[in-house]
């Protein structure tokens, strides 16, 4: 399970009020979200105040609270492009992604201060993950271990969540860029994920921290299978110990720390488990990996079924896992197919009670692989990056409400960036 130390919750309680300069100095680091970077905290304190050693573990524990908000964006946001989801409410700001329309443009997402909130988009809240990590790690890396004690182990953790963000990024990014800079390719984003991985690899190694060496390997091995590096994927995946899982953490302290896939599925009855997640089975037996209930109404819409998600039944204590051996054995199947794949599929299986693979589920590995990954990683922001990945095709015609599907598979720099970023005007 994810490592922490006891004070955690003491830290994240700071790192709500790390101060307004802060996120001036996120404005004014990267166009891509402009004022949409700014920051809800009440207190205010001059930026040179953040170089303080005494403020590192704030700035650690801000980071990885920004990410976890940003990750849960991303998976609703993704899951809804996916059809994971179908949105449930009649409101715009969700339903643009439910019909993958243009306007997903203008809406760059953030992270919510209300349980009641419907927006989606994930491009701020994960573009501030990147740089508070980025960030972070400049400014303790000009610490010294008696300034900041545990300070290499907080470069190796801020390094791996700076690799999920430029991961997530990429995966459900057209193109990408950072801090008002040219465009980059997918490819350069992934290749930037893999930098950061093996710098918290260095980091964990001189520091002991064993689960921040998993999770840069589960994350290195996810870059690497984007790059189409089969051999670094697989050879990556399998160093990830059995059992392993780095999980995101959400608590009731504020509604931006709460897990949104509970509040947006039960709470609110704003999103509902799609069809084809629906009533899944294994050798004639419900599928445990994918739970979902007709709830016995519509949802918030009037209209949708609401068929409501079993995976994260609590708001504050519902962990969304974040890297685990399952995904990386999951990765190694890919990179390897045949007879290993089928191997490591099984093992994965009976984690969950499942029978072994027995035939029936045809000859092509790929195909299988994709369908237990499907399962699998249900609601935990890969099935994106799967589809754009595998070329999968994406619904067309109309959806569940009768909107037509727009052109929206992967998600353009949206506006707020193209117009902002001296680098990019002209070309969104």
């Amino acid at each position: 399970m994810r490592q922490h130390s006891s004070n955690r919750a003491s830290t994240l309680a700071l790192s709500r009020a790390l101060p307004r300069a802060f996120a001036a100095l996120l404005v004014a680091a990267t166009a891509a979200c402009n004022s949409l970077l700014a920051v809800d905290n009440p207190g205010r304190v001059p930026t040179s105040a953040l170089s303080d050693p005494a403020l590192a573990p704030t700035l650690d524990a801000s980071a990885l609270g920004t990410f976890e908000c940003a990750f849960v964006q991303y998976i609703l946001t993704a899951g809804v492009l996916t059809n994971e989801y179908n949105t449930s409410n009649f409101f715009v700001d969700s339903n643009i992604w439910g019909w993958r329309g243009v306007e997903t443009k203008t809406a760059p997402g953030s992270c919510v201060g209300s349980r009641t909130a419907t927006s989606l988009g994930f491009y701020t809240p994960m573009q501030q993950a990147r740089f508070q990590a980025e960030d972070a790690v400049a400014r303790i890396s000009a610490f010294t271990d008696d300034q900041v004690p545990g300070r290499v182990k907080m470069l190796a953790e801020l390094s791996a969540y700076a690799g999920y963000s430029y991961i997530l990024l990429g995966e459900g990014m057209c193109t990408m860029t950072v801090n008002n800079g040219p465009a980059m390719t997918r490819a350069d984003t992934y290749k930037a994920a893999v930098q950061k991985f093996t710098d918290a690899l260095g980091f964990a190694a001189t520091s002991g921290y064993v689960d921040i060496t998993n999770m840069a390997h589960v994350g290195r091995a996810r870059a690497y299978l984007d790059l189409g590096d089969l051999t670094n994927a697989a050879t990556e995946a399998l160093l990830v110990p059995t059992g392993y899982v780095r999980v995101a953490e959400f608590s009731e302290s504020t509604p931006a720390r709460e897990n949104r896939i509970y509040n947006m599925t039960i709470r609110n009855d704003f999103l509902s488990v799609g069809p084809t997640y629906r009533n899944l089975t294994v050798g004639g037996k419900a599928d445990p990996r994918v739970k979902a209930v007709d709830t016995g109404h519509n949802g918030q819409d009037g209209v949708t079924r609401q068929w409501a998600q079993q995976k994260y039944t609590g708001n504050g204590a519902a962990t969304i896992p974040l890297a685990s051996w399952i995904e990386a054995q999951l990765i190694y199947a890919e990179a390897v197919g045949g007879q290993s794949a089928k191997d490591a599929i099984n093992r994965v299986r009976a984690v969950s009670g499942i029978a072994p693979l027995d035939g029936s589920e045809g000859t092509d590995i790929t195909a299988i692989v994709l369908e237990e990954r499907r399962r699998q990683l249900f609601s935990e922001g890969t099935r994106l990056g799967d589809m754009l990945r595998k070329g999968i095709p994406f619904p067309t015609g109309v959806n569940t409400k009768g909107q037509t599907y727009g052109p929206t598979t992967c998600v353009p720099l949206p506006d707020v960036e193209t117009q902002n970023n001296p680098n990019l005007q002209g070309k969104g």
